[in-house]
């Protein structure tokens, strides 16, 4: 195996991103959506980058989903202006999502109660801004929402819109897409969710409210979509870098995931069939959300310095600062030959969790000539 001269100078672990693979996996989710009809706001909660958000978003300014109001004011100070916060609005975030708006963000947030409509509705109204609201739907059960037909939904529309927010539509988000597996299973999952957010804007329209967003969308579905009539916009986010359990569940191939930490062997335990590296739970994170697919990952898959997997070692253990590399299967004989100083690459259970341990990208461009580079990452509430 012929070490990367590139990796040379790196501290492991580091987190790399492979930019022509996470360039593929947009374009690909941009084209499904633009075969669709529906406009595309992708999911910035993994990213957590100016730099990924600049490669993924061709206008600049979205538009764009956020996790964190963190998310939105480091966004917006980067010029991209149009973002959904999709987190149940808390009472107390009010303040910075109103400072946020009149600086020029048009930032929208998300509801499924009428306590929470009451207190945006009050700041509206006291600050003359109407904040722009999407009550959550209930597609499937997985989290937060409330069903099409339930009656709350037009209690809450009427709280909004007459209290003086701006009812603007609706969302939902089809996280039991993530429990199965396949395209046919995902594309059921996705008519559900279109199916569920058309039915709650048609409600809340028969009642004479207004509704111009139905906003639907999870990885899983987004990419199974086939027919996405009465939805307006389209929304993801892992799709951006992938990782193990959307490999696990047929939404990709573990060869279009675009990130993985590169570590060093640092010793072995030959009768156990161990090898030792330098990345542990604090640069994998404790994910393992492939334990409950038919192939348990461990917490990832390795692969050579050059992306290349070899098959049937997985990360299986974790400590803080350690990683233990063994056959799948346990068995320890017939493991490589990986000596001391030996760079490996870890592909993640879940993208999301492991970009969180890490403070920046390290950037493998797409152009083979150009040199490794940083992209920083940030993180916070």
């Amino acid at each position: 195996m012929t070490a990367d001269s590139r990796f040379a100078d790196l501290t492991t672990p580091s987190l790399l991103l492979d930019e022509a693979k996470m360039m593929r996996n947009i374009d690909r989710l941009a084209d499904h959506a633009r075969a669709l009809g529906v406009s595309l706001r992708p999911h910035l909660k993994t990213a957590k980058s100016i730099d990924v958000a600049r490669r993924l978003l061709p206008g600049g300014d979205g538009p764009a989903t956020v996790s964190t109001l963190a998310e939105a004011e480091a966004f917006f100070a980067a010029g991209v202006s149009d973002i959904l916060y999709a987190v149940g609005i808390a009472p107390q975030k009010l303040p910075r999502v109103l400072a946020l708006r009149a600086s020029g963000c048009d930032l929208s947030v998300i509801l499924d109660n009428a306590a929470q409509a009451k207190e945006v509705a009050k700041a509206s109204r006291e600050t003359g801004d109407p904040v722009p609201v999407l009550i959550e739907i209930d597609s499937d059960g997985h989290r937060g929402g409330l069903r099409p037909d339930d009656p709350l939904l037009i209690q809450i529309g009427r709280i909004l819109h007459e209290g003086g927010a701006e009812l603007r539509g609706v969302m939902t988000h089809a996280g039991e897409s993530y429990t199965v597996a396949g395209n046919e299973a995902h594309a059921k999952f996705a008519e559900i969710e279109r199916a569920a957010a058309v039915a709650g804007a048609e409600a809340l329209r028969e009642a004479n409210l207004p509704c111009p967003v139905v906003s639907v969308g999870s990885t899983p579905t987004a990419h199974a979509a086939r027919d996405l009539t009465g939805v307006t916009e389209l929304r993801a986010g892992v799709y951006v870098f992938f990782d193990l359990v959307m490999a696990g569940i047929g939404v990709c191939r573990q060869d279009d995931i675009a990130l993985s930490v590169l570590t060093t062997v640092i010793g072995h335990q030959n009768d156990r069939g161990w090898i030792l590296v330098d990345a542990g739970w604090m640069a994998m994170s404790r994910d393992r959300g492939t334990s409950s697919q038919a192939l348990d990952q461990g917490y990832g898959v390795v692969c050579d310095d050059a992306g290349n997997i070899l098959h049937d070692l997985v990360l299986s253990s974790a400590n803080q600062e350690h990683g233990i590399i063994t056959r799948r299967s346990g068995a320890p004989a017939s493991m490589p030959d990986l000596p001391v100083g030996t760079h490996l690459r870890i592909l993640p259970n879940h993208a999301c969790a492991t970009a969180a341990q890490h403070a920046h990208f390290t950037v493998i461009p797409a152009k083979p000539d150009n040199a490794i580079v940083e992209w920083p990452r940030f993180g916070g509430w």
